[in-house]
């Protein structure tokens, strides 16, 4: 598909975020007139899940948990129910939840489905070989493009890079005419490869063929402002997102506009912007979420000036899900804090994954200059330098 997609027809994210809610209004209706008929409140649920997941949008989020809860308690673990359920959970890192969903539903887990949301399960927490063999079982019996994009994904942080785009590039070929937000995304993945060595070129022409195919996603305009601050151009980012964040409340990019503004020089109307940030993160953990962890962690390593609350928030996600990504977030805060014999501890663990990325190896330079080591500290400063030779000043986490 990706040779074809400039002559395919184009889809709108305003279009589809219109038939979205069109589709959930409809459903509810039908549903409130008979709330026994499972079907259609399932197929409800689930156009409530497609319209959380157009929007990013925390209430739609609640409709969608407050549908499977309702639907458990009616219906029981039927299969398509404990699926929704797995995903949405999985989306906020509740993983214990997402195994719930499939021990609850043995069909699911023995399923296609099933397995690959196990493989993700395993990834995350960091059963690395484990899941690239799921998905490669997956993959021969049958080659679906949301499988080919998991062990791309897996090839882009522990394997081969270039194999990781082709895999990116042979999920496009699996998708319909009528698939172009999934094109997008896709290609969206291959931008961020491309940005993750460097190539603001290559990703900004990923940027623009996701753009073009399916026009008006914020996603793609917060892609976007990535590659303009990798180039340095981070008035122009710090701008786009101001202009995406007056749809989009979300406390991640409220920090990312805070920490570009902050860059360029301009504290007072950055302060602002962090603690709207702040605020959104701790009232989110306050309510039981979990999903903003890693992301306290890094605010308060960096952004807020408080490493002791970021080893704090690290070992919480570290607690839910130890891979080589809360491993390596774990050793940055504790470096940050002065803790640097145990930042080592956890940055050697980080890197016996064999994980092959930029900001894990700067880490572990930083972590082994801090420790004496100038040799070990050349060894992974040249690393991190091989993978991604452009040191952006401020790294968006979107």
């Amino acid at each position: 598909m990706a040779a074809l997609a400039p002559a395919l027809s184009v889809s709108t994210y305003a279009g589809e975020l219109e038939k979205a809610q069109s589709d959930v209004s409809a459903l509810h209706s039908i549903a409130l007139r008979d709330a026994r008929d499972a079907e259609k409140r399932i197929r409800l649920a689930y156009r409530q899940y497609h319209l959380a997941s157009l929007t990013n949008r925390p209430v739609h989020f609640a409709a969608v948990e407050q549908s499977i809860t309702g639907l458990l308690l009616d219906f029981g673990p039927k299969e398509d129910i404990c699926l929704l359920k797995a995903n949405v959970d999985g989306r906020f890192h509740r993983l214990a939840g997402v195994k719930e969903a499939l021990r609850q539903c043995p069909s699911l887990a023995a399923g296609a489905a099933g397995r690959a949301i196990s493989a993700d399960v395993d990834f995350q927490e960091g059963r690395y070989e484990d899941a690239r063999a799921a998905l490669s079982a997956l993959i021969e019996e049958s080659p679906t493009w949301d499988n080919l994009a998991r062990l791309a994904h897996w090839h882009s942080k522990l394997g081969d890079r270039e194999a990781a785009d082709r895999l990116y590039e042979s999920a496009e070929d699996e998708l319909t005419a009528k698939e172009m937000r999934s094109f997008a995304w896709l290609e969206l993945q291959r931008g961020e490869l491309a940005l993750s060595r460097g190539d603001v070129d290559k990703a900004n022409v990923h940027a623009a063929r996701a753009a073009a195919s399916y026009p008006g996603h914020w996603k793609s305009a917060e892609f976007k402002a990535k590659v303009l601050a990798t180039a340095g151009r981070l008035d122009q980012a710090a701008a786009l997102l101001e202009t995406v964040a007056a749809d989009q409340s979300r406390p991640e990019l409220h920090q990312a506009i805070g920490e570009l503004l902050a860059a360029l020089g301009r504290a007072e109307d950055a302060r602002s912007w962090f603690d709207s940030a702040l605020s959104d993160y701790l009232a989110s953990a306050l309510q039981g979420e979990v999903h903003y962890f890693h992301h306290l962690a890094d605010f308060y390593a960096d952004s807020g000036a408080r490493p002791a609350e970021g080893v704090k928030w690290a070992r919480k996600d570290l607690a839910l899900r130890e891979n080589f990504s809360t491993q390596s977030m774990l050793a940055w805060a504790l470096y940050r804090n002065g803790e640097v014999r145990e930042g080592l501890h956890w940055i050697k663990r980080a890197l016996s994954s064999g994980a092959q990325e930029s900001a894990l190896f700067a880490t572990a330079a930083a972590l082994y200059g801090a420790a004496g080591n100038p040799e070990r500290e050349a060894e992974y400063e040249l690393a991190a330098r091989r993978i991604n030779p452009l040191r952006p000043a401020v790294h968006l986490h979107l």
